[in-house]
Order: structure tokens, then sequence, then C-alpha cells
């Protein structure tokens, strides 16, 4: 691949010839086109998207954010995606530890300036991560929120000036648990104690009944994303 222009012109029209096909479809087309400079990005909420991408391309990468905050299911579901998936499982993790990110800017700074945190624990240590790829895949789904509402199953990310890759974009919730059941794959054990949407455990809580999926996230705060998407 050239310039950033080909490249946009690439993911714009196969985002378009692509937005009826299967999940598979669209990953076979990522991982043919890319081959090693593609990877799957992961929170670890589940494997779908990791395991649908496996059966395509044995050995993809995998790339999971360490944040230092995630919950102890999280970190126990990324390894036991690596032990038991046909996949290479690369663990970011930001500059500094808690420990010197509390010392520079105060405890708890995702209470107090969350878009900070999240700027200093998940965005810059991906943008780092990702600097070897020219493509990613994520696990985004247009029914999670509205700001998703509009994900293209392929699309260029003018950010980080490469091709992003969604495709379980149009996958309902039943859609994900019916792939999940028929295959066994994996999931984070939070899902099934009340939690919609895994994020740090600091800045997570259960959802209760008829709330947005991503309700549970930044609980009582303006903000919605991480930054990792927009």
């Amino acid at each position: 691949m050239s310039t950033d222009a080909e490249l946009r012109e690439l993911a714009e029209e196969a985002g378009r010839r692509l937005e009826d096909a299967t999940a598979s479809e669209i990953l076979r087309w990522a991982t043919e086109t890319f081959g090693g400079r593609f990877c799957v990005t992961s929170s670890m909420e589940d494997a779908v998207v990791a395991h649908l991408a496996s059966r395509v391309r044995p050995g993809v990468d995998v790339v999971f954010l360490d944040t230092g905050y995630h919950f102890p299911e999280t970190i126990g579901t990324r390894d036991a995606v690596a032990e038991v998936m046909d996949v290479n499982v690369t663990t970011l993790t930001p500059r500094q530890s808690v420990a010197q990110q509390d010392a520079e800017y105060g405890p708890r700074l995702h209470d107090r300036d969350p878009d900070l945190c999240c700027a200093l624990r998940k965005v810059e240590p991906l943008e780092k991560g990702l600097a070897g790829y020219t493509a990613w895949a994520t696990g985004l789904r247009r029914e999670e929120s509205p700001t998703r509402a509009n994900t293209p199953v392929v699309g260029w990310d003018e950010r980080r000036r490469k091709v992003k890759v969604s495709p379980i974009a149009r996958w309902s919730a039943a859609d994900v648990e019916e792939y999940v059941g028929a295959h066994g794959v994996l999931t984070n054990p939070l899902l099934t104690d009340g939690y919609a949407s895994i994020g740090c455990a600091p800045c997570t809580r259960r959802v209760a009944a008829g709330e947005d999926a991503r309700a549970g996230r930044w609980s009582g705060n303006a903000k919605t994303e991480c930054g990792l998407h927009g």
C-alpha cells in the first residue's frame, strides 16, 4: 500500500462493497489485503472478533491494552484467549505505571480528569502499538450506543492514518450471544454478573434493567467514549 489517499480510497470503497458481507468475509478481505500488517484489538470483554479472525488467518495478532486498572476477570480472559485460541496475543502498557501516574498527576486521576487518564493509559499506548500495522480490527457494534450508530464495516481512521475494520458492526447483542454459544467462544465472566460493557474497574459499574449497554461506563459523567474510537 502506498499513500494515505490510496488507503483511504481503498477503505471507503471496501466499506461500501462489504456493507452486507458476513463478518468472516470482511475479515478475509482484511487479512488477504494487509497480511501481517493487520491486527485485531480486543478489550477482552469477549473474544468474538479474535475467534472470527483466527478462523480466517490462524495466528493473527490480537492486541490488548493493559491499563493497570482492569478487573482480574479481564486479565484472566486475556490469558485464557492466549492459551486456547490460535492467535498471537500482544499486551500494550502505558508509559507510566499507576503509581508513577499517581505521583505525577495525583491519585485517582480517572475521577478528576477521565479524559486525560484515558489518553495516557489507552490512547497513547495504542497509537504506539499500532505503528507497525496498516489496518486494525475492532469489535464495535452500531447498536451499542448512539455514538457508534454509523460505524462502517471498513473505514478510514483519520487520526492514526490506518484502515479500521469493524466486522461485527451490524451485529446485535443476540447475534453475539448466538455466535458465542455456537462456537464456545471465551467471554469475560463479568458479562454474567450484571456488566454489559467492561472497561477499567474504577470507571465501570453494573447496568440496571433497560439501561443502555454502555450506561455503566463513566457513570454520572458526560463521557461516553475512551477516545480510542473518535
